[in-house]
């Protein structure tokens, strides 16, 4: 990120990295797959025959529940007919319409599709069978404007399990921080146009990473959905809900000094990112592995997207890998938003131990779902946002492009040894930097044995011949005696230095460039 701004100094005013939006999941894990289920009725007393009639009790409890608090807050308590009309919306249309500054704002309900059970009849032993199945059942939607989160809601499924869902926004939250700090700030949406002391800001949004999710997700729940109790009644203070990140946004924002100076540079930016960075780059934004070429079977199995879109504010493009993606977009004409969005963490790591022994040693496992990985999310998402905005540092360089490559045809000296001289024009050179400048090396670097496959062929990565390997560490020698890579301590990969970035890109458009308009340039 550092370089970008640095680029573009004169024109951006700010940075400002943290959640955007994010959404909760509360599951009482007991009560989710059939066979707890039903342990649980029968240490309750509830016979298999009586499932249908205790789920509506329930039910009828939970509704009567919210009834209750949207009338003793004096709050409206409203059914929508259709599940697909913006809940979001209304809500914000009765807070206006009210002049609701703080509190509940309004109880919303729908009939809607759930995760939820049925009973089923087993032909071999005759008896009834509890099972999981897609049903459909009221939710109800408290839509609130938290002291501490601003504008957000909770979610209560009516049927078993209770599912819940809430959703905050970072930077409604910032702006009460902000509020709180006396920093002035200009908002829109949900963005900020202009902070009178950005780093003041980064600093407040780096606070939200230090709460202790779990207690604090529960405080909510508590006086708002108390009926889940009725499935367990008194239970020690740690059995409830577990919490998990459903989907999370991580945006970094660029503020721009008008929404000129950025209209004057997205579509540089816009080109770069379709035409520099295809849909293989996102791999490596997001810590995925690259498929091998060749008869090997690849290591990835999914779906690789990249794609322009045209919204009423401007034009997106978006990278997306199955769930996850990173997109750039113009916010109010002069925020320039990089966002990585995770909905599966399956494929990133954390340092940990094993879950259920904490003092146990610790390895890089798979991230969880789960609050506690907060911070290892945060930390990914930030560092594929970063690589993205090194790699649009790039985009619509004006220094000439022999001020660049001075000194890289002529040999250089390393560690006391000789290297020839690089020839940009050739086929072999060229190759070369293609290789080390994909995408996918942007945040975890590349290895021999990465480039040994494209290099020559190899149908496995894992057995080089020690010729190969030879030829090509002589290739990243050569690479480090001008500068443009630098290897990672303590690992056995490399990464591109800002002279790498730089002159590498410019190299490869100028190849590709078109002769009459490069003429016509100069």
């Amino acid at each position: 990120m550092e370089s970008f701004i640095v680029r573009h100094r004169e024109v951006v005013t700010g940075a400002l990295s943290g959640f955007d939006r994010l959404r909760f999941r509360g599951s009482l894990r007991w009560l989710c797959y059939a066979d707890g289920l039903g342990k649980c009725l029968n240490a309750m007393g509830v016979k298999l025959v009586e499932f249908g009639k205790f789920c509506q009790q329930l039910s009828a409890r939970i509704r009567g529940a919210a009834q209750r608090i949207a009338d003793e807050a004096r709050r409206p308590r409203e059914y929508l007919a259709s599940p697909a009309e913006s809940k979001e919306s209304r809500a914000r249309e009765i807070a206006a319409r009210d002049g609701v500054r703080e509190g509940l704002i309004c109880v919303l309900h729908a009939v809607e599709p759930c995760q939820s059970f049925r009973l089923r009849k087993d032909r071999g032993s005759k008896r009834l069978v509890l099972e999981g199945a897609l049903r459909k059942c009221t939710h109800e939607y408290f839509y609130w404007i938290h002291p501490r989160w601003g504008f957000g809601h909770l979610r209560v499924q009516t049927w078993l399990p209770m599912t819940l869902h809430i959703c905050l926004n970072g930077r409604e939250w910032l702006a009460r921080q902000l509020d709180a700090e006396g920093v002035g700030y200009e908002r829109r949406d949900n963005c900020f146009t202009w902070i009178a002391d950005p780093a003041a800001a980064q600093r407040l949004m780096q606070t939200q990473l230090r709460i202790k999710w779990a207690q604090a997700l529960d405080d909510v729940i508590e006086p708002l959905h108390p009926h889940w109790r009725d499935m367990v009644g008194p239970t020690p203070p740690r059995v409830g809900y577990y919490w998990s990140v459903q989907a999370s946004e991580w945006a970094t924002d660029l503020m721009f000094r008008s929404a000129k100076h950025l209209a004057a540079l997205y579509p540089h930016l816009l080109r770069h990112a379709t035409v520099h960075l295809g849909s293989r780059d996102v791999l490596r934004f997001l810590g995925r592995h690259v498929p091998v070429a060749g008869g090997v079977p690849p290591r990835f199995a999914g779906e690789v997207v990249s794609d322009l879109r045209s919204r009423p504010e401007g034009m997106r493009v978006k990278h997306r890998v199955n769930a996850n993606s990173v997109k750039m977009y113009d916010k109010q004409g002069s925020v320039l938003r990089i966002e990585t969005t995770i909905n599966n963490p399956d494929d990133m790591r954390v340092y940990r131990p094993r879950e259920g022994d904490p003092k146990g040693p610790k390895s890089w496992r798979v991230m969880r779902r789960g609050v506690a990985d907060m911070h290892r999310r945060a930390q990914i998402s930030q560092q594929a946002n970063d690589r993205y905005l090194h790699s649009l540092a790039a985009a619509e360089h004006t220094q000439p492009l022999a001020d660049l490559t001075v000194g890289l045809c002529q040999p250089a000296t390393w560690h006391g040894r000789r290297a020839r001289g690089l020839n940009p024009l050739s086929a072999g050179d060229a190759r070369l930097f293609e290789l080390v400048n994909r995408g996918e090396y942007l945040v975890n670097g590349f290895r021999n044995r990465d480039l040994r496959v494209s290099l020559f062929g190899m149908t496995k990565p894992g057995s080089p011949t020690r010729k190969s390997s030879a030829a090509v560490t002589r290739q990243l020698r050569l690479l480090r005696a001008h500068g443009l890579i630098r290897k990672l301590p303590r690992t056995h990969r490399y990464v591109l230095t800002d002279r790498g970035h730089q002159t590498i890109n410019a190299i490869l458009a100028a190849r590709a460039a078109d002769t009459e308009k490069l003429i016509r340039a100069a």
